[in-house]
């Protein structure tokens, strides 16, 4: 389970990519978020699931604000201008990153290797975003770096609230909670921004609403509690490599050959924090 949310992970921003063709940035925003809150109330009410407590709800607005608002947004609009290899190599340090906000968030001090492995990663994907501007970051960059923060903040909350409720309702609740602004979003974008749907724009925004936004949440969640994070964490390396693939076999476009090796030294780096963590 854990490797199939891995793998429907990786496709997510081929599939904003298809969405972008029909939709603006915003609407395509927006309206991910509507259906999946949509199709995640239903799932909340068929199973007749009580509402969270009173203490849980910060959390999971971070998790909302996160996962469901800010990370879809931020690489919605990076992707209009970044390529989806680039990207996937800076999302790559998203371990990383969880790793640091939940050390932060738990009080939990990690050893100074861990830290030194992160310090590379970091460097590693600073030096590499450089190299494909010509010595200066893009607003591209600026936006994956800041999708890269709320997510991991997202995803530092989850997993301090799935030891107090089943994974998948974490995520099906800050999809919810994050309903009201994605009407919004969706129903302020829609008169304003131009829309040219197409098969192809309708697939990728059925795949980010359905898959990306809440099914490979609960593949994900339900993977972690059966053989563990660190365990879960491993296979999670595999993700910017399977985005690379996709971004070849799918996407067209023509991988440097700094690209492959800066994957390849974070996913190293990640490895080695997941390694020292476990």
């Amino acid at each position: 389970m854990a490797a199939l949310a891995v793998a429907s992970f990786s496709f997510s921003f081929p599939a904003t990519v298809w969405a972008l063709g029909g939709f603006g940035p915003w609407t395509a925003t927006g309206l991910r978020g509507l259906l999946a809150g949509v199709l995640t109330a239903t799932c909340l009410f068929v199973a007749r699931v009580p509402w969270p407590e009173r203490r849980h709800w910060p959390a999971l607005l971070v998790v909302a604000g996160g996962c469901v608002v800010g990370f879809p947004l931020l690489t919605t609009f990076a992707l209009q201008t970044s390529t989806t290899a680039h990207s996937a190599v800076v999302i790559g340090l998203l371990p990383l990153a969880t790793a640091g906000m939940s050390a932060a968030l738990t009080g939990h001090r990690p050893s100074r290797a861990f830290w030194a492995a992160a310090v590379v990663g970091a460097l590693t994907v600073v030096v590499f975003t450089l190299q494909q501007s010509h010595g200066l970051p893009t607003l591209g960059d600026a936006y994956l770096f800041g999708a890269l923060l709320l997510c991991a903040t997202g995803y530092a909350q989850g997993g301090r609230l799935a030891s107090s409720m089943p994974g998948w309702q974490v995520i099906a609740w800050g999809v919810v909670a994050a309903l009201p602004i994605s009407t919004l979003v969706t129903a302020l974008a829609l008169p304003q921004e131009p829309v040219h749907p197409t098969a192809q724009s309708l697939a990728g925004m059925a795949y980010l609403a359905v898959v990306s936004q809440f099914g490979g949440f609960v593949l994900w969640y339900r993977g972690m509690a059966a053989i563990g994070v660190p365990k879960a964490s491993q296979i999670q390396l595999a993700q910017p490599l399977i985005t690379l693939v996709w971004s070849v076999l799918l996407m067209g476009e023509h991988l440097s050959p700094l690209t492959p090796i800066a994957a390849l030294i974070v996913l190293g780096c990640v490895a080695v924090t997941q390694r020292l963590r476990s």
